[in-house]
């Protein structure tokens, strides 16, 4: 706190911004709009792009960010958006950081109801996912191996919270929020023996809880009064990635409250799958299907809102205490926990897109690719996969019928 405005390479919230709030928007917009592989390649591209080699954004800031994002409920790529938004611009910067990240899978999965409701469902669907589902499988693997590298290193400790949530993660196929906290906590006392100042932390964190409840209860309209609450329960109380929200989504839309069936649930989840942005970017599918666009804007607001207020309401905090040796050992612990977690997820969702041999050919040689060619980028590969899907897809279908 010290340093001089003049010095801008220590604590990078505290000084001059290397760039604009303009740029940073743009980012986000083309992060939204080509942005492939869900919350974890999403998370990494961050890294790489802002981090790594922008330098806009330091390593400390983007750890707090990611360790805020896995502590709040809600879409982890989003809320990390949003926080890198905030780390410089505050307020504004991650109020446009985060609706332009949103925005852009947004739009695309709209036109893609639409294009579903008046033709009668999405034929091609199937054999695109067959081979984008491969590819977001290698895309995220080399992400989670990244950022494992970079946050758990040889640390023992940390690796074993490491290995504890990644396994975890594998055998429940869901992402369980107490266990970061617990990673946290225990990395806090083996670490740093810490004296918390006044509960400062978990204050911001229990004064938000209410605040996503009634977002949209005051509505006219029954069905999009029912789609606020629902969507606002879904963004407030799932903790993790898109992997997490989809049987919680699942529970409400089909069981429930019966708005779709079945088979257009799965497809609203490839649809998510097959557009960049994050993957909780579902719900606007849904929506559309159940109540046109109104449906599809009120899902989407339900859902982010109170990721947005998660995010920005406890980040003074996080600016304020994360430089205090307990809070950084906190942080690490959570991170670890969030970066196991995110491992795991990656056999998960490999279960269920490497179905036979052609789709584990493509994973491998999405991996060889990502390894051998640093800087090509991942929509290349998900395009030349999804022409792959149909190509082959027919194929193997038709061998098996």
């Amino acid at each position: 706190m010290s340093t001089p405005m003049s010095t801008p390479t220590s604590t990078a919230s505290a000084t001059t911004p290397a760039y604009a709030l303009g740029q940073m928007v743009l980012y986000m917009l083309r992060l939204g709009a080509f942005g492939f592989g869900g919350p974890v390649a999403l998370v990494g591209y961050m890294h790489r792009d802002l981090v790594e080699q922008r330098r806009w954004i330091t390593e400390a800031d983007y750890r707090e960010g990611l360790a805020l994002a896995q502590m709040m409920p809600g879409p982890l790529a989003a809320q990390l958006g949003i926080y890198l938004g905030y780390v410089h611009y505050r307020v504004v910067g991650a109020t446009l950081a985060g609706i332009a990240f949103v925005l852009p899978s947004f739009v695309m999965v709209v036109i893609l109801g639409w294009a579903y409701a008046r033709f009668g469902g999405l034929p091609w669907m199937q054999a695109v996912f067959y081979g984008v589902g491969a590819a977001v499988v290698g895309i995220i693997a080399m992400s989670a191996y990244k950022l494992t590298a970079r946050t758990v290193g040889r640390n023992r400790l940390l690796l074993a919270i490491y290995v504890t949530l990644a396994v975890v993660t594998v055998i429940t196929e869901s992402e369980i929020a107490w266990l970061f906290i617990a990673g946290g906590v225990v990395n806090c006392l083996v670490q740093a023996r810490p004296t918390f100042g006044k509960g400062g932390l978990n204050g911001a964190v229990a004064v938000q809880i209410p605040a996503a409840s009634g977002v949209l209860c005051g509505l006219d309209w029954p069905l999009l009064g029912q789609l606020g609450l629902f969507f606002a329960k879904a963004g407030a109380f799932v903790f993790g990635s898109g992997l997490a929200i989809v049987p919680f989504l699942y529970g409400g839309v089909v069981t429930e409250h019966h708005w779709l069936n079945d088979k257009q649930f799965v497809d609203a989840v490839a649809v998510a799958m097959i557009t960049p942005g994050p993957v909780v970017i579902t719900v606007g599918f849904i929506g559309y299907l159940v109540a046109g666009f109104p449906g599809a804007c009120v899902a989407a607001l339900g859902t982010f809102l109170p990721c947005y207020l998660f995010t920005v309401l406890p980040a003074p905090y996080f600016k304020k205490y994360g430089r205090l040796p307990a809070v950084k050992a906190f942080v690490d612990g959570i991170t670890a926990a969030a970066v196991g977690a995110i491992t795991g997820s990656v056999i998960v969702i490999a279960r269920r897109s490497i179905v036979d041999w052609p789709t584990l050919a493509l994973l491998l040689v999405t991996v060889v690719l990502l390894w051998r060619f640093k800087k090509l980028q991942e929509p290349m590969i998900v395009v030349a996969a999804a022409l792959f899907g149909l190509a082959v897809y027919p194929l193997v279908h038709a061998h098996v019928i």
